[in-house]
């Protein structure tokens, strides 16, 4: 059996997703911005790169140094008409902006929804028959770890035994503990306990993959801790 309890308080859309990179908060409004101008700088010094400097042009003798260097680029793009030259030169720097725009905003999502205090990802609870799950709880004793007999470990000891013990939620440790749903894909899901604002930029929570087609599994999710 597998119930489902789940309030989504945003709309998620492919819409919603550009939006949210260029025009989420003031902050991506601002990297927007200077992402346009830097875009339209690198596009016109590539642009003056790639063409000759007329032997009448009024350049100083260090700028012309500095353009002499770059003349091999020259001589690789010289088959491409200058129309096309222009074009594939602003799409490969939109591409490039763009990538790099996404990229951070990803960065600064994910460490949000990582953190407990501003995470947007449903509180969950699962529930599981004893056989078909290595760690975990029992609701009629959870002071007591679960037996390992029978079980074999490959890979760091030390992660085992980090989670051990903190399979649930618990407000009245410092930071809280809470276990959040990571994502559900191909039968799997992945859930995380979640970080508190005082932890390291670069800290990464550990994930734990649990298959879903198990007989007598329960699945809750909620939009937080009741």
């Amino acid at each position: 059996m597998r119930l489902t309890v789940w309030t989504c308080p945003c709309v998620r859309s492919f819409l919603f997703v550009p939006i949210q990179v260029f025009c989420g908060d003031f902050g991506a409004l601002l990297r927007t911005f200077l992402a346009l101008v830097a875009v339209a700088f690198a596009i016109q010094f590539t642009l003056w790169i790639l063409s000759p400097l007329p032997s009448y042009s009024i350049v100083s003798q260090s700028q012309r140094k500095f353009h002499q260097k770059f003349q091999f680029l020259s001589l690789l793009v010289r088959g491409i008409p200058e129309s096309l030259r222009k074009d594939l030169i602003a799409v490969i720097w939109l591409l490039i902006i763009l990538f790099w725009l996404a990229r951070i905003q990803g960065s600064i999502d994910a460490r949000r929804d990582a953190v407990n205090d501003t995470s947007t990802l449903p509180v969950i609870t699962l529930v599981l028959p004893e056989k078909q799950i290595a760690i975990g709880r029992n609701p009629e004793d959870v002071f007591t770890d679960p037996s390992l007999k029978g079980y074999r470990i490959i890979g760091e000891t030390k992660l085992l035994e980090e989670l051990r013990g903190k399979e649930t939620n618990d407000s009245k440790v410092n930071p809280p503990r809470v276990w959040r749903l990571l994502i559900q894909n191909n039968n799997w899901t992945y859930v995380f306990r979640g970080l508190s604002p005082q932890s390291a930029e670069n800290e990464r929570p550990a994930i734990l993959a649990i298959r879903e087609d198990k007989e007598g599994q329960l699945l809750i999710l909620a939009p937080d801790v009741p």
